[in-house]
């Protein structure tokens, strides 16, 4: 994953319509890197999406670790949503990412009226579980 949140915005804003912007969406989650296999379970499982959705957490030491995570689906659009989400919020630190805009982005992006209310729920769903894996971080540190 090369691209930086910035890129995203960037590219976003020279596309026109949202069927360009659908296409680059599946083209990001093209880029998320390969996904570990023994991770595809419930316990990685994301509730709350109506496709499957996966989402492993690391960290490091410290009492505000930085964070990074990987991501995967098993349909192409939400596959690009995990990618901007894990461009987001991978190599912050715990209370960064628990104190984190997203909504800003997500609206700067047009997401959060572009999409169906379904993929709205899953992407607030993932949204919810990446600050619950950074709030849990900074109690058990």
């Amino acid at each position: 994953m090369t691209d930086s949140i910035d890129d995203i915005l960037e590219s976003f804003s020279l596309l026109d319509d949202w069927e360009d912007r659908y296409r680059y969406v599946i083209e990001l989650g093209r880029e998320l890197p390969p996904y570990p296999e023994e991770s595809r379970d419930e316990a990685h499982k994301v509730p709350g999406c109506v496709s499957q959705v996966w989402l492993v957490t690391e960290h490091g030491s410290g009492h505000d670790p930085v964070m990074t995570f990987k991501g995967d689906s098993d349909a192409h659009i939400v596959r690009g949503l995990v990618y901007i989400l894990i461009t987001y919020y991978s190599g912050k630190r715990a209370s960064e990412i628990r104190d984190a805009d997203i909504e800003k982005v997500l609206k700067t992006l047009g997401l959060d009226e572009n999409l169906t209310p379904q993929r709205s729920n899953g992407l607030r769903s993932m949204v919810e579980r990446i600050r619950l894996e950074a709030e849990n971080t900074l109690k058990n540190q």
